[in-house]
């Protein structure tokens, strides 16, 4: 069996006193969905910086494909083929399609010392991308302003997949979406693992994690509560772990015993 595509082993990240991630370890192969769950707070933005780079980790290993990496620089996660989409998704919704699914890398003419963008290449290979990814889009002159979010997140992870990344990170792409919105980013997850990447899908949401993800990881305060197949937990044991079921169960009990001593 060949090695994952990416492995995470015991992955620490500290300041100072202070424990941002501990004990972290999950795998993610080819055409797979990795969901990392948790709240605000649990850890998830010290892990998605960790693996592009912003962060080197104080403990642990990362490897690729089997083999040991460090990436001192977003620029060092990104030549490794690691692509992470923020919440923000870094794009101008004054400006085209094409213009921000290309955003200074758009294909060129020249004609001796003379060159220029190719505007109908770029154009062609926006469309023709954007398609592969299930969206039509009409006009690529279309400002990303009048998208939908769930368009946008389209331009985005078309863009990743098109610049050659082989693990694409996508941080909490669903948390500002509608339910119809939302359904329409989980076929977009679907379709990048089908063409055989590697996807981070972070989020807190299990009900949206669970219908893509083929691994989950539960953080909480840092801290990693399981690494799981599908096949290892039930979607109600999850949704139970991620709602902190034990604390709730602690809480009702507590409450019943107060109310019983007044």
């Amino acid at each position: 069996m060949s090695a994952p595509l990416l492995e995470l082993e015991n992955i620490a990240k500290y300041y100072g006193n202070i424990i941002a991630l501990t004990g972290v370890t999950t795998s993610v192969n080819a055409g797979e969905v990795t969901c990392v769950l948790g709240d605000n707070g649990a850890g998830k933005s010290t892990f998605i910086k960790t693996l592009a780079g912003v962060h080197q980790p104080t403990e642990g290993t990362i490897k690729m494909n089997g083999e040991v990496v460090k990436f001192d620089s977003p620029r060092a996660s990104l030549d490794a083929g690691i692509a992470t989409v923020y919440q923000d998704l870094a794009l101008v919704p004054l400006m085209s399609v094409w213009r921000n699914f290309f955003m200074g890398s758009e294909p060129t003419r020249s004609l001796g010392p003379l060159s220029w963008i190719d505007k109908s290449s770029a154009k062609e290979i926006a469309k023709a991308e954007m398609a592969k990814m299930g969206i039509d889009i009409r006009d690529t002159e279309q400002p990303v302003g009048t998208m939908s979010g769930g368009e946008r997140q389209s331009v985005a992870i078309a863009r990743a997949v098109y610049f050659g990344a082989k693990v694409l990170i996508l941080d909490e792409p669903t948390s500002a979406l509608g339910v119809k919105q939302s359904g329409v980013v989980l076929k977009y997850i679907t379709a990048a693992r089908d063409r055989g990447l590697g996807v981070i899908f972070i989020t807190h949401n299990p009900h949206h994690a669970y219908p893509v993800g083929d691994r989950f990881m539960i953080l909480n305060r840092g801290r990693s509560m399981g690494n799981f197949a599908k096949s290892e937990i039930p979607r109600d044991e999850l949704v139970r772990m991620m709602a902190g079921g034990a604390e709730l169960d602690q809480l009702t009990h507590e409450l019943e015993s107060s109310g019983a001593d007044g």
